[in-house]
């Protein structure tokens, strides 16, 4: 497992299954936006009102399946910020075990023009870098 700055816990939901039991493959990407968010908030401190902000590339790695769990924690960090885009890792763990490695790319946004724009000076001073 990779050390990371910030961990949150997700509720695994009933319906987060699929008929055989497991997590759907297409839940991950939730616990990994909801991960996302926590971390911009609670971690760096930056207001939802304040980011302005699109996914533009995700990686999902299944590395193990999630059966029947009440939750999942999942870890996330900053690992890259570029010029108008920042990269983000994650892993959605079952109790000790990683089930899933993840990767997103977002691209920062000008709220009036939709248009990208440098990653703020304050997001950047608000990310603590991760090994990727």
């Amino acid at each position: 497992m990779t050390e990371f700055p910030f961990a949150t816990t997700v509720d695994v939901r009933y319906q987060d299954h699929d008929t055989l039991g497991h997590v759907n493959n297409a839940v991950y990407v939730t616990y990994m936006e909801e991960a996302r968010v926590a971390y911009l908030r609670e971690y760096a401190g930056l207001a939802m009102d304040d980011i302005s902000m699109v996914v533009a590339h995700l990686d999902v790695d299944f590395r193990r399946t999630v059966e029947y769990a009440d939750e999942v924690e999942v870890a996330v960090g900053v690992t890259d910020v570029g010029g108008s885009s920042f990269t983000m890792a994650y892993e959605v763990r079952d109790g000790e075990t990683v089930a899933v490695e993840g990767e997103s790319v977002q691209v920062t946004l000008d709220p009036e023009t939709g248009e990208s724009q440098p990653v703020p000076d304050e997001w950047r001073d608000s990310f603590e870098p991760v090994e990727g």
